[in-house]
């Protein structure tokens, strides 16, 4: 059983920051992409920032330059640094683990998710 777990959510003022954090645990034998999504509420998932196992990043262009995404092979986590906030990046923050759960199967999991919210 492979397992998600986020934490880093909060409320903080516009222009301020958060790091969010996920750890992957479980059996499993290697981790390829991760990933965090977000969901506003009314609207669909956004891919926020995916990052290969040679950290190799991808970001949306709304949060470029202001959101950073990290990864730790050794410890299996994935860190998302959020900058100059803003209220439209209020939303549940999602991890996101493609993970090989035996030799050349890959599965998809996904944390339970983080509230960021940004207000005044």
């Amino acid at each position: 059983q492979v397992r998600l777990v986020e934490t880093g959510g909060g409320l903080v003022r516009p222009g301020g920051s958060l790091r969010l954090s996920c750890i992957v645990s479980g059996n499993f034998l290697s981790i390829r992409d991760m990933g965090w999504y977000r969901q506003a509420p009314g609207k669909q998932y956004e891919l926020v920032a995916t990052i290969n196992e040679v950290h190799n990043a991808n970001y949306a262009d709304s949060v470029k330059c202001r959101f950073t995404i990290f990864r730790d092979n050794a410890r299996d986590t994935v860190d998302l640094q959020m900058l100059s906030l803003e209220p439209q990046d209020s939303a549940i923050y999602y991890c996101r683990a493609e993970v090989e759960v035996t030799a050349s199967v890959f599965q998809d999991h996904w944390g339970q998710g983080t509230q960021v919210t940004v207000a005044a």
